[in-house]
């Protein structure tokens, strides 16, 4: 069989690829440039309104880069900071000129790049490097609780050192106070008062979580001389899912662990006139002794109601006093009758079980009491107390007020141990 035929085909296919493949290569660089031109330095066709090399710039005067040949235009800017921020800035629709609409940051430095076009569509670029003084006054924040592990309804908190009162500067703020958690939740920021916030998810944090907390407040403006400062990053973790809910209509307390009962205690708690606040409570602290006494909730001395008693396995869940804890003297109505003066009374060994079961941050719900609500703030944390609905109404993000109505102030809590 002849296959010439055959191999000149494939001989003419292959001189044929090489033939256009040569074209396309003198295609491409015409009189030998390529087609893709660097820009031309732009210095020439715009103006810049920022300092001197040997200056600082003003972080209250805005940067400025407008064009000044006719048939150029300004194609984008960025302008960057030494913490990796991004400065907000506008172009007019020519293209003529570009201002930046936030303050700068102070004490730190800026890297602007412009691009242009000139007339024939050629590129132009332009860097400017500078720094800007540094602020006088600072905004300082300290994270909330200490680095640690705790329970899924820990609240995060902002301790700021002045008074953050008008809305745009309380924005200011929470834009700059970012919380990370893995697994993500949806969460927000609530002004307690002027100089204090509380974060907290929708639901409860989950278990077993990382939170990531910082500031990116630095060298911000936040009010007419106020200025954020560093601030010292805190991480976070949750362990298991812990919540005791005591029916004190039931005289019982449910322990529960990721959603599993794990036991069941008999407990009394506040008698007529003394009794538990409901609603959701944090563990605040244990302490394995408390000397409790009537005179620090207001019991005069010597009177039927008064008491002074050494109690052993108290787990904190108000600053006024309120805690579970072992109170052998009241055994034979644990279970049966509300005999306190408002705390959660049990056992000493069903005491010291829920010390050593619980942690700082885990949930402590009262249902079935005739007493009134935990509050939100002025006496631990009873921030789960408010739906999601009016949470958000604290956040200056969320479209909330100035200064939310809590009803409390988180400065005049006591120290009020009760039993």
């Amino acid at each position: 069989m002849n296959h010439t035929p055959r191999i000149r085909t494939v001989v003419s296919c292959t001189l044929l690829v090489v033939t256009l493949v040569a074209g396309a290569t003198a295609c491409g660089e015409p009189d030998g440039q390529s087609l893709s031109l660097k820009p031309y330095d732009a210095a020439d066709s715009i103006s810049f309104n920022g300092p001197a090399e040997d200056k600082k710039a003003d972080p209250e005067k805005p940067l400025e880069v407008t064009v000044k040949d006719d048939d150029a235009k300004i194609t984008d800017v960025t302008a960057i900071d030494t913490e990796g921020r991004h400065l907000a800035g506008e172009l007019d629709a020519d293209g003529k000129r570009w201002h930046s609409t936030t303050s700068l940051a102070a004490g730190t430095r800026y890297t602007v790049k412009v691009a242009t076009e000139n007339g024939d569509g050629a590129p132009g670029s332009r860097t400017y490097a500078f720094g800007t003084t540094a602020a006088k006054k600072f905004l300082k924040v300290s994270f909330g609780p200490q680095a640690g592990t705790y329970g899924v309804g820990q609240p995060l908190t902002a301790e700021l050192s002045a008074p953050v009162a008008d809305k745009a500067s309380r924005a200011t703020v929470e834009r700059g106070l970012q919380v990370r958690s893995t697994p993500a939740v949806t969460g927000s920021w609530y002004w307690v008062d002027d100089k204090t916030l509380h974060y907290r998810p929708k639901e409860y944090w989950p278990a077993d979580a990382t939170i990531d907390v910082r500031s990116n407040l630095k060298g911000i403006k936040v009010t007419n001389a106020l200025y954020g400062d560093a601030t010292k990053p805190l991480k976070l973790t949750t362990g298991d899912r812990i919540e005791a809910i005591t029916d004190a209509s039931d005289h019982t307390m449910t322990v529960m662990r990721n959603g599993e009962v794990i036991n069941t205690l008999p407990v009394t708690t506040g008698k007529p006139g003394f009794d538990t606040r409901n609603g959701v409570k944090v563990v605040l602290a244990k302490e394995q002794f408390v000397r409790m006494r009537g005179e620090t909730v207001g019991i005069a001395s010597g009177s039927s109601e008064s008491y002074d008693l050494p109690v052993y396995w108290a787990t904190r869940v108000t600053w006024s006093g309120e805690y579970v804890h072992a109170a052998p003297w009241s055994t034979g109505s644990q279970g049966s009758a509300n005999v306190s003066h408002g705390c959660t009374g049990m056992s000493t060994a069903d005491a010291e079980w829920f010390f050593d079961t619980v942690r700082e941050g885990d949930i402590v719900k009262v249902v079935g009491s005739d007493g009134e609500t935990m509050t939100p703030f002025d006496n631990g944390f009873g921030d789960w107390n408010l739906g999601w609905d009016a949470w958000q109404k604290g956040s200056a993000l969320n479209g909330g007020s100035d200064t939310p109505d809590s009803g409390t102030d988180v400065r005049t809590a006591r120290l009020r141990p009760q039993v």
